[in-house]
């Protein structure tokens, strides 16, 4: 299958290889045409993935309309403050388009595929998502993801299209769920680092992902997922995975936060995007918008965004109402 990889990052590139590996016709479609001419040359993706080995088949192209034109299937992994921006340019497609992009728009609180609706309505949407760290992928280390869209056939076909021996993918209808587990989850890792930041245990953190994944479910069947869904791999499998593994930028994010660094300097030093930086914001407008409590989430905001001291927060949190366990 001819298919394009729209972002040059780590993750569009894991997939990229990924593709290739299964012997499709891959082209990566990055925005900067000296960064694709540099991995093209080296056959390594050095700033987001080094070390990694790309096939010498793998294609580059710099000119989004020219690489997307003909294309059966095209996979968006640009991050989610471009992603309306880039794919608007695609607005005459109709093939499929898969995103691999995990977040909420702010200003519409959509999921990607959400704003795919808006952008490419003639195209046929997808969502891949699950605990899947680029890096790991990237070295064949044995990984599980779950494709969703409304159209089961479509949900099948990227199955077969991504699945290999170390990469095992399942199949859902719950396309919003499967965003929504996805983009939230960014968010709770930020709070799991600036509890590693601050020297808590164990016991901290699996309190912390138990009591989130409540929030994420809430927070999920009030915009209409169905709540099965944040106990399968795009909902409890990746907030595992980003609150505990060193390679989460989510959670070291967090943790830079917890020992005490300022905001600003941890995002002008970051190589790649912490998409619960901006998640945050969104869900914390979509959950007030739907007059849903989400307690560790608007604490989270209220470090990222009021400036509240981080031990503030874990008091306030802490210091809450008891209650039934639900």
């Amino acid at each position: 299958m001819k298919i394009t990889v729209l972002g040059a990052g780590a993750w569009g590139t894991a997939l990229a290889r990924l593709l290739q590996q299964n012997h499709h016709d891959v082209t990566l479609w990055g925005h900067h045409a000296g960064h694709l001419a540099e991995i093209q040359r080296a056959a390594r993706n050095e700033h987001y993935l080094p070390g990694i080995e790309l096939p010498r088949a793998l294609k580059f192209d710099p000119d989004l309309e020219r690489a997307a034109a003909g294309r059966e299937l095209l996979v968006a992994a640009v991050p989610s403050k471009a992603f309306r921006t880039v794919t608007r340019h695609l607005g005459k497609y109709r093939g499929a388009i898969v995103s691999v992009t995990k977040g909420i728009e702010f200003d519409t609180g959509l999921t990607m595929c959400g704003i795919l609706r808006q952008t490419m309505p003639d195209a046929r949407h997808a969502a891949l998502s699950g605990p899947s760290l680029a890096p790991e992928v990237a070295r064949d280390i044995p990984t599980a993801v779950v494709a969703a869209s409304a159209d089961p056939a479509l949900a099948t076909r990227l199955q077969q299209l991504f699945h290999r021996p170390t990469f095992r993918v399942y199949t859902s209808t719950d396309l919003l769920g499967v965003e929504i587990g996805g983009a939230l989850k960014n968010v709770i890792a930020i709070a799991a680092g600036v509890g590693d930041g601050m020297k808590f245990g164990d016991n901290s953190k699996a309190a912390l992902v138990t009591r989130a994944i409540v929030e994420i479910r809430r927070l999920g069947v009030a915009c209409g997922a169905q709540p099965e869904t944040f106990a399968g791999l795009s909902g409890l499998g990746d907030l595992t995975v980003t609150c505990f593994s060193p390679l989460s930028r989510n959670r070291t994010f967090g943790q830079r936060l917890g020992r005490g660094e300022k905001i600003g300097d941890i995002l002008f030093s970051l190589t790649a995007v912490a998409e619960g930086y901006h998640t945050a914001c969104s869900a914390h407008q979509l959950a007030q918008k739907l007059g849903i409590t989400v307690p560790i989430i608007s604490e989270v905001y209220a470090m990222l965004y009021n400036g509240k001291d981080a031990g503030q927060a874990l008091r306030d949190l802490l210091n809450r109402d008891v209650k039934a366990e639900d």
